[in-house]
């Protein structure tokens, strides 16, 4: 099954449709296929596998320029990971097997107890 992300007003991620690898050899013949079946022009391709950086879901955005989907910002204080296409906090999140969660007004991580 491949997947395709029907892409809005700069180039936000509307939904994301399967289609039949049959229907689908190349990228451009699924774009075609679900071009005349929804008579709507701009869809990308997305997938599981790493490729394009993260598997595309409602409301990421695409980005031409790195060919990748980058999920909505979650914080203002963090920032873009170029090599992941992630949001990352500014200070590492701890890995002492606790729960944690991010504070914004601190920007820290504090243990949910």
């Amino acid at each position: 099954m491949a997947h395709f992300a029907k892409l809005g007003l700069n180039s936000k991620v509307i939904t994301v449709n399967s289609v039949a690898d049959k229907m689908t050899p190349t990228e451009q013949d699924g774009i075609d296929f679900l071009n005349k079946l929804h008579s709507y022009p701009f869809w990308k391709q997305t997938f599981k596998d790493g490729t394009r950086k993260n598997h595309a879901g409602i409301g990421y955005t695409y980005d031409e320029d790195r060919d990748a989907f980058i999920p909505p910002k979650r914080y203002n204080s963090w920032t873009l990971n170029e090599d992941t296409c992630n949001w990352e906090a500014p200070v590492a999140r701890p890995d002492d097997g606790k729960d944690y969660k991010w504070n914004e007004e601190t920007t820290s991580w504090e243990e949910v107890t």
